[in-house]
Formats: structure tokens, C-alpha cells, sequence
């Protein structure tokens, strides 16, 4: 099954992706690697999960703010490359979350992106990655992912 009807089969739909917030592009091709500017936690109605984990937020809420993270990359994915089919797999993520200095479970937060990488992707939507702990984010969001992904040719 392709990616995209995993997602309808899922019953997802993806928000709009995401605008670049200064100057810098949502995406870099070179070769067949694409790598995507960092995606925080924004709804389809243009609100975004806001807050530090281990104080305002707790795993449950981090792992939906990573999981909402998500959707958007697929957004963008889709915004840049035309399908989610296009993707070979996901080659590198870097999960960053905005914590508390003594909140050490990000990578549990961060699964919530990862989940929906594999739920989407299958096998090729499980790639290498990094889960860290940032003193802030931009705008206070609270979760921000960058990644490297694969395209077929």
C-alpha cells in the first residue's frame, strides 16, 4: 500500500503546510536526499501546541505535539515533492524539545513523531534520530523537528 493511501486509510488529513518564518527555504534537493527545515507542532487551524515539557506540558501532550509536528512535515513533504509516494524512506531525524532542566524523556515525546513516520511510511518511515532537550524554541513551541528523507528516483 502506498503512503498516501495509508494516510486516507488512516483517516489523517494534513494541514497546510508550513510558511518559512525568516529567510531560509522549507526544503533543500541535492541528489536524491531532501532535507527539511524544522516543522513545529502547528494545527490545521493555524494554532500551535505552545509550552516546556516537565512544566506546562506533560509526555501524553509532548508525544501529540510531536505526533501534530508531524502532519505538518508530511504537509510539506507533499508541498515540495508532489506525493508522500515519492518518499524511499526516512533517512535522519533531530526531534528538539523545549524542557524543563530536569525533564529527561524526550525521546518518549518524540516518538509521537516517529509513530506516525512508520504508521505512514512503513519499515522505510523508521530512520536514524536524535531526541534533545532545548532550553527554548522559537515561539515557544514545544517540540520542533528537522529531517532527512530519501526520494525515489
Amino acid at each position: 500500500m502506498s503512503a498516501e493511501q495509508r494516510l486516507t486509510e488512516l483517516g489523517l488529513d494534513l494541514p497546510p503546510p508550513p510558511k518559512s518564518a525568516g529567510n531560509y527555504v522549507a526544503g533543500v534537493q541535492t541528489g536524491n536526499l531532501l532535507f527539511l527545515s524544522g516543522c513545529g507542532p502547528q494545527r490545521a487551524d493555524g494554532s500551535t501546541v505552545r509550552g516546556k515539557l516537565g512544566a506546562d506540558l506533560d509526555v501524553a501532550e509532548g508525544y501529540e505535539a510531536a505526533r501534530i509536528a508531524g502532519l505538518a512535515m508530511l504537509a510539506r513533504i507533499r508541498s515540495l515533492t508532489g506525493s508522500l509516494d515519492r518518499v524511499a524512506r526516512i533517512v535522519k531525524a533531530l526531534g528538539m524539545v523545549n524542557a524543563a532542566p530536569d525533564f529527561t524523556e524526550q525521546p518518549k515525546v518524540i516518538n509521537g513523531f516517529s509513530d506516525l513516520m512508520v504508521e505512514v511510511f512503513g519499515e522505510p518511515g523508521r530512520g536514524a534520530r536524535a531526541a534533545v532537550g532545548m532550553a527554548t524554541l522559537s515561539g515557544g513551541m514545544a517540540v520542533e523537528i528537522e529531517m532527512v528523507i530519501e526520494l525515489k528516483p
